[in-house]
């Protein structure tokens, strides 16, 4: 065991649940934002977080349910979707967000590792929907959807399709990486798909 996998003492008594929740979380959190996922596993999530590992299985049924859950709130804060007005400012912001915490942080590649997994394991995937994608689509839809509101997209445009055009580009080159995943990348996604690449 080495130095950083001894867990604070804790005071006597209970813990409130919630607590408890965050201080797994954050823990997994730190892990798979430092180590990636290979040496992620209950035994030493538990002995981090000073609970048991039958605590850890009450709330998530396998490791790569905990990873995705712990993975959502290590990068909520890092890949909240900002709101300045701007559509094009905040759609660079938060694609350089992403690009820098894929490409710079071994959290990149544990994710990756997830979805190639969850290819396979039908609990996994269903799992990746409900603790990462669908809160992260979420709030891509509700920011898109404010744009065009505020008649900075085309009102018969599917933000969907445009979260797909953008982040499945990102997702593309990173699982395929024939091209490398640069800023420089993400901002020529945002500009081509507002300014268009038609000739005038």
């Amino acid at each position: 065991m080495t130095a950083e996998d001894v867990p604070p003492r804790r005071g006597r008594g209970r813990r409130p649940a919630d607590e408890v929740r965050a201080d797994i979380l954050r823990t997994t959190g730190e892990l798979l934002l430092s180590e990636g996922i290979a040496d992620l596993t209950f035994d030493r999530v538990a002995r981090l977080a000073g609970v048991s590992k039958t605590t850890l299985y009450k709330w998530w049924p396998s490791r790569g349910a905990l990873a995705l859950d712990g993975y959502f709130h290590a990068v909520e804060d890092t890949l909240a979707f900002p709101d300045t007005g701007d559509i094009r400012a905040d759609l660079l912001s938060q694609l350089h967000a992403f690009v820098t915490l894929m490409t710079e942080t071994a959290g990149g590649s544990a994710l990756l590792q997830l979805i190639g997994e969850a290819q396979t394991d039908p609990e996994l995937a269903a799992a990746y929907r409900a603790l990462y994608s669908a809160e992260r689509r979420r709030l891509a839809v509700e920011r898109l959807t404010r744009a065009q509101e505020a008649g900075q997209l085309r009102s018969g445009v599917d933000v969907r399709v445009l979260i797909d055009q953008l982040w499945g580009s990102v997702y593309h080159r990173l699982l395929i990486p024939d091209e490398p995943v640069t800023r420089e990348f993400a901002t020529a996604l945002v500009t081509n798909l507002l300014d268009g690449v038609a000739a005038s």
